[in-house]
Order: C-alpha cells, then sequence, then structure tokens
C-alpha cells in the first residue's frame, strides 16, 4: 500500500453532474462489462432473469464512489472495477427485494423483476444476486473486503427489517429515522468509500475520512429521495413514486408534515399511514406546498451533506478529495430540480 496522499487536483476537479460521471467513463464501460461477464456464472434457467437485473440503465452511484474515492488518475483499477461490481449486485439485490415490498411496478423507467416474474421467483433472484456479490468479494486476496461486504449487506438487510416491522406505525422517532436510512442507504455509500480508497492504497486516515464522507451523503440522499417520493416526477426519477404513504412508510416529508397540521388532520394523516384509510397523496402533496414541508426537509439533508464535506476538510491536499465533494454539490443541485418540478 501506497501510504502517501497524491497531488492535489483541483483544477480538474469535475462541477456539475455531467462532468462528474462522464469522468468516469471508461470506469463505468469496465464495470458493465464486469457486470454483463457475470451472467454466466448464473444457472442457465436464470440466466435471463440476472441479465434482466444486471441491465447497464442505472445511475450507477455506489461504484462512482468507490471509483471516485480511489482516484489518484485516470487509469481505470481492475480491483475498483471488481469491487464496484460486488456493491452494484448488492445494490441490485435490494432494488429487487425492496419493490416486492414496495408493490412498485416500474423500475429505472420499465417493469420491475417482481412485475416480470412474480414476488415469488423475484425474492429468490434478489437472493442470487446478494449471494453471487459475495461469491465475488471473497476472491480478493484479502479478507477484508469480503468481510466488509458481508457485513455492510447484513445491516442494509436489518434496516430493510426494520423499515418493513415499522410500516403502518407513527411511533417512529426521527432518530429511528435517522438509524433506519443509516442502515438500509447509508451504509453501502460508506463501505463503497471505505474500499475504493483502501484498495487504491490510500493511508488509513483518508480511508476512514472517505467512509464517514459516504455515510453522511448516503444519509443525504436517502431523504432526497424521501422527498422525491413527493415532489418528483416518475418520467424523471424513473421509478415508481407516491409509495411511502399508500405501504404505511413514515419518511421524514410526512413526519414535518404532521407536526405542521393542525390535530384534527394530523389525526387523517396518521389513519392514512396505518392503513385506517385510504391515502390521499396529492392532497398530502398540496399542504406540503403550502407549509414550506419542502425547505423544512431540506434543511435537514443540507446538515448531513455539511457533515460529509468536514469528514474531507482534512484531506483537501488528496486528489480524490475535490471529486468526491463534487457530488455534494450534484446532489444539491438534483434537491433544486425536485423544488422547480
Amino acid at each position: 500500500m501506497n501510504s502517501s496522499d497524491s497531488p492535489p487536483a483541483a483544477s480538474t476537479a469535475p462541477i456539475d453532474f455531467e462532468s462528474v460521471f462522464t469522468s468516469l467513463g471508461p470506469h463505468v464501460s469496465a464495470l458493465d462489462a464486469c457486470l454483463r461477464e457475470q451472467v454466466a456464472s448464473f444457472e442457465p434457467e436464470i440466466r435471463a432473469m440476472a441479465d434482466y437485473c444486471i441491465d447497464t440503465s442505472g445511475k450507477r452511484i455506489r461504484p462512482s464512489l468507490v471509483f471516485l474515492s480511489g482516484w489518484r488518475d485516470d487509469a481505470v483499477n481492475p480491483d475498483l472495477v471488481r469491487v464496484a461490481a460486488v456493491i452494484e449486485l448488492v445494490h441490485l439485490a435490494t432494488l429487487v427485494h425492496d419493490d416486492i415490498m414496495d408493490g412498485a411496478e416500474i423500475r429505472r423507467g420499465r417493469d420491475s423483476a417482481a412485475r416480470s416474474y412474480g414476488p415469488e421467483a423475484a425474492v429468490l433472484l434478489g437472493d442470487a444476486l446478494f449471494a453471487h456479490a459475495l461469491h465475488l468479494a471473497a476472491q480478493f486476496p484479502t479478507t477484508l473486503v469480503c468481510s466488509a461486504v458481508a457485513e455492510s449487506t447484513r445491516k442494509v438487510c436489518a434496516g430493510e427489517i426494520i423499515q418493513t416491522l415499522r410500516r403502518g406505525t407513527t411511533e417512529i422517532s426521527r432518530e429511528d429515522y435517522q438509524r433506519v436510512i443509516d442502515l438500509k442507504t447509508a451504509e453501502l455509500f460508506r463501505v463503497s468509500c471505505q474500499l475504493g480508497s483502501y484498495l487504491a492504497g490510500y493511508p488509513e486516515s483518508f480511508v476512514d475520512a472517505a467512509a464517514t464522507f459516504g455515510r453522511q451523503l448516503g444519509i443525504a440522499y436517502q431523504i432526497f429521495d424521501d422527498l422525491a417520493d413527493f415532489f418528483g416526477q416518475e418520467s424523471k426519477i424513473g421509478k415508481t413514486l407516491g409509495t411511502d404513504l399508500g405501504s404505511g412508510k413514515l419518511t421524514l416529508p410526512l413526519m414535518e408534515l404532521a407536526d405542521a397540521l393542525p390535530p384534527a388532520e394530523r389525526i387523517t394523516v396518521i389513519g392514512e399511514i396505518t392503513g385506517e384509510r385510504s391515502p390521499h397523496a396529492e392532497l398530502r402533496l398540496k399542504q406540503m406546498r403550502e407549509l414550506g414541508i419542502f425547505a423544512r426537509v431540506d434543511q435537514a439533508l443540507e446538515q448531513e451533506l455539511r457533515l460529509a464535506e468536514a469528514a474531507l476538510k482534512p484531506h483537501a491536499g488528496c486528489a480524490a478529495t475535490p471529486r468526491l465533494l463534487a457530488l455534494t454539490q450534484v446532489l444539491r443541485n438534483q434537491v433544486a430540480k425536485l423544488r422547480v418540478d
């Protein structure tokens, strides 16, 4: 491992969404090729199903975190490509399971796996993707990769279990909400940055800082995703929206709305969350707009982004730092687009 940080790369740091991910073109192409190669490892009877999930239309956010946290120059690092494939397979498995639990029919602009193959087959397909991700992770010469991925996978599943058990209840505190999104979303962001920087040979101090950055960015991203469920457009987001209220999932926008409503109306919203009343998503969105809920939730999101940026402040001279920091502005831009929509 190289124990020193690379020289600063501030002059070449990407500053918007397109430049951040355009700079990763060769890396993402190598990742897509690696993922396609994995299809042949599945049993012939389910290869078409695996291929359907391992598509190339996703945003590849978590693999991009691997590449950006491990950035030294523009050369494609095979180790980073492999671990990015591992992380993406775990993420794809969680999406398959999420869509089953949410009853979502659209994922990445097309039918979800659950809709295409039925929930029974889809849940097993998700399991197969998880298992293959760990198989790939076990092929690294160090046990750290497999250990880290396995632990993160467990945490992601735990977060989903906790959220599932709490569906249809309003007995959830802000701390409970933070705990769930830390597990189910932020954990994969964290381990992506941890393993990317570790495999690139960065010193332990930067690996720890990058992991913290990833965690805070992941929390912010989930808050954005919860905002998008109400304020986004399916044609732009690429998945079924408006599922949180109907599935009894108490998210930060709904928490803020319930707190801002008069007592009688708050009871009605609680009834919709608990399933005692039919959900009225359009009315709730109208109320959110009238009561300034977007700004309240955005404030919580911004706090997480500032914590993410603070984690990397001591490592301003590292080549990976400006590229990672660009992602905080990318997310701010995405939030701004929701506000306009």
